[in-house]
């Protein structure tokens, strides 16, 4: 970081440049920062001013590293769990969204109310934020990612665009464009939403910015008629492009464009002028480099118990025993053999999801530091509790055993984006069979770690509990401070949970609402400390 910025620094007119990091659940980039949950957990936390602390710890380890800019809130309102994205999104309610654009005031700092509508960032222990992907990426057609979102005038307004008044009204400093198309015109290049009103009607001051070759996906195939998607987007109202390597290409062309006056120069100034707005509003031109005091915050425990905090009150529970009379949760500390199953009990990277150190996510428990489900649970027990972890036992195992209960973990593997989309939001293999092995023999709690709800209908009679665990992130130790009672359940969905994929698009209030687990339902316990359980 600090070698870029004294090269900008270097040049004639000695202008700071910006550098921004997908910091979309803690600096996830980064290995050993804290990995907090995905905002489709958080939405269940229902706690905006959780989000806001969630915001400020991640500013904190985002300056750590030197950086200034964070691409974070995601304020999509995903009407389709077949999305990729989805788990970016807090909820498929508008409000819940706008509830949770608190993660700005938490990156950014509280804008005075004199400020109000402007961009603001309080120093140098904040970071400027980015409201993405505007507008309406959550409303795509089967919710396939950077698709067209078709879409009335009044379900625009209502549905995908309050986040928005909320992040202006809080200072946000930018603004990213969405891939994907309104009614057939492409974010990217659609001057009457990126320009006439969110710059003219809202009065948004801060700078507009493209996503990664945003602009070159104006055109099919991509980047076929690139002179066109510079024209289209700069004229749109894009301030700031996101070129990650072509980028004298996109110089020159623009260049041209000016100086042939496709391109008038008060369209360039305009520009620049909220760039620089922004930059001085970061304090960048007054503390351009890093700030090397901050580097103890990177995964500070502080944080880890910020994001445990959130591990705790996201989890939802869906079902607890088989009948009102036969509660299984919370489970007692002291049994004698606890079986602990399933591909996701001990796997940090499956329980963090995409955008963690990878793009795509990783599988295993080297990418970073953190704690599993599986070693939560062994730090939780009585010291005399055997826990015994197989991922995929089979019947015979079971039996010979004789276990009080067991814990069986599942759900999706990690992704990110278009290869997250998902047409069947099936349980992948080898979930099913672990849970019927597991279930059919011995009291069991399921546990499902997925970035949106799937399709386990048939699953369910067979299990004793039900957890919604979304994708919790690197402190694993949330899950089992509920599950054994130190804390007890309090998250709500923030999503329908669906029972066939044919059902969808389904969301809360629709004519042909008919939900496995309805939005806002979330069953409650209460802390205990000694519960028993007969195996």
């Amino acid at each position: 970081m600090n070698k870029i910025m004294k090269g900008s620094l270097s040049t004639r007119l000695g202008i700071p440049m910006i550098y921004g990091v997908d910091a979309v659940h803690g600096h996830n980039n980064v290995y050993k920062a804290t990995i907090f949950p995905h905002n489709v957990g958080l939405g269940a936390t229902r706690d905006p001013n959780l989000v806001k602390r969630i915001g400020a710890a991640t500013a904190l380890e985002v300056r750590a590293t030197g950086i200034p800019y964070a691409f974070a809130p995601c304020t999509a309102v995903c009407r389709d769990p077949r999305w990729g994205r989805c788990y970016e999104s807090y909820s498929e309610d508008y409000k819940i969204v706008q509830m949770m654009t608190e993660l700005i005031p938490g990156l950014q700092g509280d804008v005075p109310s004199k400020l109000k509508g402007t961009p603001f960032v309080a120093g140098k222990t904040k970071v400027a934020a980015c409201a993405k992907h505007y507008v309406g990426d959550g409303g795509t057609v089967r919710g396939i990612n950077e698709n067209h979102t078709i879409v009335s005038s009044e379900d625009l307004y209502s549905i995908h665009m309050p986040a928005y008044l909320d992040s202006v009204a809080k200072g946000v400093s930018t603004v990213m464009a969405s891939y994907s198309s309104l009614n057939g015109v492409k974010m990217h290049a659609n001057y009457p939403m990126l320009t006439g009103y969110l710059k003219n009607k809202l009065g948004f001051r801060g700078f507009i910015i493209s996503d990664w070759q945003g602009i070159d996906r104006i055109t099919y195939p991509p980047h076929s008629n690139y002179t066109y998607s510079v024209q289209a987007s700069i004229l749109a109202g894009v301030d700031m492009v996101m070129v990650p390597y072509n980028y004298t290409e996109f110089i020159g062309i623009l260049t041209d464009l000016v100086n042939k006056k496709v391109i008038p120069m008060s369209r360039i100034d305009d520009a620049v002028t909220r760039i620089l707005r922004v930059k001085f509003s970061m304090g960048l031109f007054e503390n351009p480099l890093a700030d090397n005091s901050l580097a103890d915050k990177l995964g500070c425990q502080e944080h880890r118990e910020l994001a445990r905090e959130a591990v705790r009150k996201s989890l939802v529970l869906l079902k607890n025993g088989k009948s009102a009379g036969e509660l299984l949760l919370p489970l007692p500390k002291k049994a004698a053999k606890i079986l602990v199953a399933g591909t996701h009990a001990d796997n940090l990277g499956y329980q963090c999801g995409g955008w963690t150190i990878a793009w795509q996510g990783l599988s295993g428990n080297n990418l970073t530091a953190g704690t599993t489900i599986l070693k939560a649970i062994k730090e939780t027990v009585d010291p005399t509790t055997k826990v015994v972890f197989k991922e995929h036992p089979d019947s015979g195992f079971i039996k010979s055993n004789h276990f009080s209960c067991a814990i069986v973990v599942v759900g999706e593997p990690p992704y990110a984006e278009t290869m997250g989309d998902n047409t069947n939001l099936t349980l992948p293999d080898p979930g099913p069979a672990v849970i019927k092995n597991v279930c059919r023999s011995i009291k069991c709690v399921v546990i499902i770690v997925s970035g949106r709800p799937l399709v386990i209908e048939k699953y369910v009679p067979k299990m004793d509990a039900l957890i919604a665990a979304w994708l919790p992130g690197s402190e694993g130790q949330g899950v089992a401070d509920v599950l054994f009672g130190d804390y007890g359940f309090s998250g709500k969905l923030a999503r329908t949970w669906l029972k066939r994929v044919d059902q969808l698009p389904m969301n809360v209030g629709d004519s042909h609402y008919d939900p496995l687990f309805p939005f806002g339902f979330g069953l409650e316990t209460k802390p205990s400390h000694d519960k028993r359980i007969e195996s």
